[in-house]
Parts: C-alpha cells; sequence; structure tokens
C-alpha cells in the first residue's frame, strides 16, 4: 500500500502493473484481509501498520466484490489508468513530435501485434497500450515463478517496456504541466 503510492506519483506504469498483481494476491488468498496482510507484512510488522494495510486491503475486496471481478478482470480505477495512458499514447503518436518515442512504439507494434494474436486478444475489447501491459505483467509473473523465458522473448519485453516506461514518463511530466504536444521532440 504505501509502495503503491510511491508508485503512483513516480512510475504510474510500474504502479499499474503493481495494483494488478495486488488484486491477483487479493484472489489467490481468499479475499480475506487478514490473511493477505500476512502474505505480505514480516511478522515484525507494527500493529499501526497493520492495521492500515488490513483497512486497505478490505477497501480492495469491497471494491472488487462490487465491480464484480472477483474471478478475472481489473478494478475500474485500474481500468481508467489504461485509458489515460492510452489517449495520451494515441495524442503523443498524432502529434508531430516524439520521433523517438514513435520510433520505440512502432519498434514494439510487431511484438503486440503478435501477442494479441497468440493471445486471442486480437479482438477490439483493447486498446494496443493495455496489450503492452498484459504482456509485460505476463512477464513478470513469469519470472516471479522462477520460470525461464526465451531470448527472443526477453528482446520483445525491453521493446514493449522501453514504451511504456517513455509513456510512464510523459504521463508524469503532463501531470506536472511540461508537456507540450505541440513542440516536444
Amino acid at each position: 500500500m504505501l509502495a503503491s503510492r510511491e508508485l503512483r506519483r513516480n512510475n504510474i506504469a510500474e504502479y499499474l502493473l503493481y495494483m494488478w498483481q495486488v488484486e491477483d494476491l487479493v484472489r489467490a488468498n481468499g479475499f480475506d484481509p487478514e490473511r493477505i496482510a500476512s502474505a505480505v507484512l514480516g511478522v515484525d510488522t507494527d500493529p499501526d501498520t497493520r492495521s492500515e494495510y488490513v483497512g486497505w486491503y478490505e477497501e480492495l475486496v469491497g471494491m472488487m466484490t462490487a465491480e464484480g471481478v472477483r474471478e478475472k478482470g481489473h478494478l475500474q480505477i485500474n481500468r481508467n489508468i489504461v485509458i489515460l495512458l492510452s489517449d495520451l499514447n494515441n495524442r503523443i503518436l498524432q502529434s508531430s513530435g516524439f520521433s523517438g518515442y514513435k520510433h520505440s512504439y512502432y519498434s514494439a507494434l510487431p511484438v503486440i501485434v503478435e501477442f494479441r494474436a497468440k493471445s486471442g486478444d486480437n479482438g477490439k475489447e483493447k486498446e494496443e497500450l493495455e496489450s503492452c501491459f498484459d504482456f509485460m505483467y505476463g512477464i513478470w509473473m513469469l519470472k516471479m515463478q522462477g520460470r525461464m523465458i526465451s531470448q527472443g522473448t526477453a528482446d520483445a519485453a525491453k521493446r514493449v517496456s522501453a514504451v511504456l516506461a517513455q509513456l510512464a514518463g510523459y504521463y508524469a511530466r503532463e501531470l506536472r504541466g511540461e508537456l507540450d504536444l505541440d513542440h516536444e521532440d
């Protein structure tokens, strides 16, 4: 929870991936806030911090239940981030500048298309950017399970990660009022 606040401020892409992991953590621990806290926190965590975490997990459990994402899917607050980032991505791609970002994006596009085709996600419901997050989350989960990925997959992940990192930086700049879509390059 404390990590989520810091990530949201500093890197919205990592924050989103973290929150997807938290959603899965909630599911894996049977929507039991105490069990979730026990899985995440050390035994020497002070009672106030533990209570704060349990409260946060209770809120997430309530939200996931109310929004019907107990078995799969993502909370609306997390889907909103994808929408915001997709909008920013589209505005950047339509702008006259940002040649470095555009190069990174179009370099990663074949990876995105291939991933969507293999995952059955080549329909119209998801933005390409959400597929980038799905791809990176899958890589992250494989690594957390100690599973190996091929060199080709690692190279593809670097391309997609570069896009998300650049976009997260532009998002932070936009929030601070420092991003000029008309004159950036």
